[in-house]
């Protein structure tokens, strides 16, 4: 099993596609973000969702705004948890422009936890996306992402304690002729991120880190500083 997951880490990192700059790649952008999930009581029932605020650089500059929230259900004796939900995204231009544009979005997830040796926390989440992005034609995509957490100052994640935070994210595209003999590319984006965390509470994490997107379009860093919060 150790050997798969770095193989499948390694794998991902080293997808590659065509590159055509539209931005200003050298200059990092910044990723705000609120997590949040709750559980309702006895119940295998629940919600979760995020906020984030991106930009093409430290902030002002909007890349996207993103509203995500969906249900949840995990199983009797499951490792595994189940969304559904739907999200809602304005895109920017980079630049000094105003200019934008929406889309709504409907997801279906699994995320799988498991334990890897005494400290890694490991999660797999599969994700399939229906897109209706403004100008296109109907879109979906499909995501897997691999998330690693490991406790620095104690064996596990307690209060006051620091933790790494990794993850490398595939995005594929379903559909690839969107609108008028446009079309896309089967490989859509691969995502790379390296944080540290803080855990502030028993129920609220603090991380900040740098991801990596590499898409076929754009190759751009990004300053990552996020909230989780449990309820």
């Amino acid at each position: 099993m150790k050997r798969w997951v770095l193989g499948m880490l390694v794998a991902f990192a080293a997808c590659e596609a065509p590159v055509f700059a539209q931005v200003d790649e050298g200059q990092s952008g910044a990723w705000y973000m609120l997590f949040w999930n709750a559980s309702f009581d006895d119940s295998r029932w629940g919600v979760q969702g995020d906020f984030q605020n991106r930009n093409w650089d430290a902030g002002g500059d909007l890349e996207q705004w993103l509203l995500r929230s969906g249900v949840t259900y995990r199983p009797k004796d499951s490792n595994a948890l189940y969304t559904f939900g739907y999200a809602n995204i304005r895109s920017g231009v980079f630049g000094p422009s105003d200019a934008s544009s929406r889309e709504d979005r409907i997801y279906q997830e699994a995320l799988i936890s498991q334990r890897w040796g005494e400290k890694w926390r490991i999660r797999h989440r599969l994700r399939f996306e229906q897109r209706w992005v403004d100008g296109q034609d109907f879109r979906t995509r499909f995501r897997y992402a691999l998330f690693a957490d490991y406790p620095l100052t104690s064996r596990k994640m307690s209060v006051g304690g620091v933790y790494a935070s990794i993850y490398n994210e595939l995005f594929i595209n379903g559909e690839r002729d969107i609108d008028e003999g446009r079309k896309v590319d089967t490989y859509d984006r691969n995502r790379t991120y390296l944080a540290l965390g803080y855990v502030a509470g028993e129920r609220t994490k603090v991380q900040g880190g740098y991801m990596y997107q590499h898409s076929n379009g754009v190759e751009k860093g990004q300053w990552q500083l996020s909230l989780h919060q449990n309820f």
